[in-house]
């Protein structure tokens, strides 16, 4: 049976915010490129495929030609080497940065050979600006990331996006730099710190999940780090934002929008956060020491969170806004329906009923 909707093509689609993607995209033909299927959605189209490979840009060519594709979400990026299992620095960055320009190079190959992609959407982060920044970045600050191959790999692959843009013809380019995810269905470094859990692959880390039992959430003495502030974008109000991006009417000629992402309302302090996942703080005498003994439950393989995102996690970096929401207009407060805190809280909601599960 002729599917007549228009088709889009979205690597990295068993992930999760391609699965949070999906519901948002019915009125779409939706062909996934992942090497897993979808969890519970059978009836989603995926092929897997290997964009760490240089073959892999011959075929995607092959299969945005034949699936005659109008969009692309590239969402394919090892962001946790323990869960995915590719631990080797080199092959992530075959992945994530060669491999986003494998994306785009086919992109370009089909829109000179008569294709019509005419949207592409690749989320960067916000982990590009560097673990310490001044209040309230805007887009055109200068990308600091360091320490954290995450971050670094994040700013290499910003700037394939920014730099190969023009070369997609007449295509839209979405380069959105969303704060960190949230929500019940998120696991990234710095929710799973605050939440305490122990994610590491060592039988202790068993464990301690087993008997419920949660790590503290280490930050260095002195009256600053408390204070330092976060913003987080829920995820499913990104999938929302791609899928708004997804139906906008597309430009004469390419176009290139680069995109900060946060949840609406003021970015809330680590103190905060601590008090909304109900997580004990471990104050110790220095930065160096927490982060030595993150090393040691990272090479216990107690903590999923490795040694080098320390920086991240007591460090300061917000976001300005206002290009998104002025993008969105009216049409901001329906993308955008979780303030960075209501995001935040979404992600321990289990643990809000679980203790008042305990008082009752």
């Amino acid at each position: 049976m002729n599917d007549s909707r228009p088709t889009i093509l979205v690597t990295g689609i068993a992930g999760n915010l391609g699965q949070r993607l999906l519901p948002f995209l019915s009125e779409f033909r939706v062909v996934g490129v992942d090497l897993s299927a979808v969890p519970g959605r059978p009836d989603v189209e995926v092929h897997p495929l290997d964009l760490g490979t240089e073959s892999s840009c011959v075929e995607l060519v092959r299969l945005l030609q034949e699936c005659g594709a109008e969009a692309v979400v590239h969402l394919a990026f090892v962001i946790d080497p323990l869960r995915t299992g590719v631990t080797d620095r080199k092959r992530m960055w075959q992945i994530n940065v060669a491999g986003t320009g494998r994306v785009m190079e086919a992109i370009a190959q089909v829109n000179r050979h008569g294709g019509k992609i005419r949207r592409f959407v690749y989320p960067s982060s916000v982990a590009v600006y560097g673990p310490e920044t001044k209040p309230l970045v805007d887009e055109t600050s200068v990308l600091r990331a360091h320490t954290l191959h995450y971050a670094i790999q994040k700013a290499q692959t910003d700037d394939v996006v920014r730099f190969r843009a023009a070369s997609l013809g007449r295509c839209s380019t979405y380069l959105l730099r969303p704060h960190i995810f949230a929500g019940a269905s998120v696991e990234n470094y710095l929710v799973n710190a605050i939440r305490g859990r122990a994610y590491g692959n060592g039988k202790m880390a068993l464990r301690m999940r087993e008997r419920g039992q949660r790590l503290p959430l280490l930050l260095p003495m002195g009256s600053a780090y408390p204070k330092k502030l976060f913003q987080f974008v829920h995820v499913d109000d990104m999938a929302r934002l791609v899928n708004w991006l997804l139906h906008r009417p597309t430009a004469e000629n390419t176009e290139l929008l680069t995109m900060n992402v946060a949840g609406s309302g003021e970015p809330i302090s680590i103190a905060r956060c601590a008090e909304i996942a109900k997580a004990r703080v471990l104050r110790l005498p220095s930065a160096w020491l927490c982060g030595r003994i993150l090393r040691v439950m990272w090479n216990m393989g107690i903590s999923s969170v490795p040694p080098d995102a320390f920086p991240y996690m007591c460090g300061s970096y917000t976001m300005n806004t206002e290009r998104l929401q002025s993008l969105l207009g009216k049409d901001y407060p329906k993308v955008i329906q979780y303030s960075s805190e209501a995001a935040l809280r979404d992600s321990f909601e289990e643990i809000e009923k679980g203790v008042a599960t305990q008082a009752g």
